[in-house]
């Protein structure tokens, strides 16, 4: 691989790293063992949206919903990043790449990413129900009735529920506004808004799409169907020795 140029030690002028983002969903985490949202075994299997993941859940039944955002933080403090998340990790060698995620686990930050954006909250995180600006690193803690904040009300896991804005779609959009490649990964591009991000993509940019279920080939997308523990090493390896 070719060391990109950066310039010389008398402040001459410095090569700007082509930009990748990879915009990764569900699929993404399911080979590090981590149940998808529409498995039929999976964990959301067992729950109706509107008991566990909607403002209205969380003021009928608080602890019901901590419960289950405790059991999942639990199953996703315990899984490992797998060698889709390492290799897109690996992409930073010669690429500016930032990974805007719609799952809330750590695994691409354990993998290795630097820059990742989470678009639905982050389950590693517990904010205030009063000030959203309020958020706690819990680790794999779990929240329970009572726990409060610096303020006094009852904290919450941060995590964009069903009928929530999505707070960070805005720089999200921005990131994609200028890509000379995109990555999607682990996602149909039919759940909107994060699906309308690729929209924002240069028309030139080089857009991969690698999927399990990939069914379909969006408009300028080269479709890679296959896992992405399995299929994202190859690819990466092709993109670096590029550069």
């Amino acid at each position: 691989m070719n060391t990109p140029d950066t310039g010389d030690n008398e402040g001459g002028p410095v090569k700007r790293r082509p930009k990748i983002v990879v915009l990764t969903g569900a699929g993404m985490s399911a080979p590090s063992g981590l149940s998808t949202f529409r498995d039929s075994n999976g964990l959301w299997h067992q729950h109706r949206i509107e008991d566990v993941a909607t403002p209205e859940a969380w003021l009928r039944h608080p602890d019901v919903v901590l419960e289950f955002y405790n059991q999942r933080r639990t199953q996703a403090c315990a899984a490992q990043p797998n060698a889709g998340h390492c290799a897109i990790a690996e992409l930073e060698r010669g690429y500016d790449v930032v990974v805007i995620t719609q799952n809330v686990d750590d695994l691409h930050e354990r993998g290795g990413s630097r820059h990742v954006l989470h678009l639905h909250g982050e389950l590693t995180k517990a904010r205030s129900t009063c000030d959203s600006s309020l958020l706690y690193e819990i680790g794999s803690a779990s929240i329970r009735i009572g726990d409060r904040c610096a303020k006094g009300s009852q904290l919450r896991p941060h995590i964009v529920w069903f009928g929530e804005e999505v707070p960070k779609m805005e720089e999200a959009i921005h990131c994609m506004e200028d890509a000379a490649k995109v990555l999607v990964v682990g996602t149909s591009l039919s759940v909107y808004p994060a699906a309308g991000l690729v929209e924002h993509a240069p028309r030139a940019a080089e857009k991969v799409l690698v999927d399990l279920h990939a069914d379909r080939t969006p408009p300028g997308f080269r479709v890679l169907k296959g896992s992405a523990d399995k299929l994202l090493p190859g690819l990466v390896q092709e993109w670096l020795a590029q550069v």
